[in-house]
């Protein structure tokens, strides 16, 4: 399965975006109620950086989501 792009509401620190708030998934906005974890992928290769969260949503799922750090571009992973 491919990663699904979404759009996302973030806390913007000194660092740019660093927390998701909220997101669209399917129309439907989901707020980001707790985050569960969070991690950094890096592939060093290609140089690609990914910032990983773990969230409950407002619906009461759970999801795994991350930021391309070199786009900025957020997704919601489908494994």
């Amino acid at each position: 399965m491919h990663d699904e792009k979404i759009y996302v509401i973030s806390y913007s620190g000194y660092k740019g975006d660093e927390m998701p708030r909220a997101f669209v998934l399917h129309g439907e906005m989901i707020n980001v109620i707790e985050i569960l974890n969070m991690w950094i992928e890096e592939i060093h290769n290609n140089k690609q950086r990914k910032r990983f969260f773990k969230v409950r949503g407002s619906d009461g799922y759970k999801y795994n989501i991350f930021c391309d750090v070199k786009t900025g571009d957020w997704f919601l992973v489908r494994r």
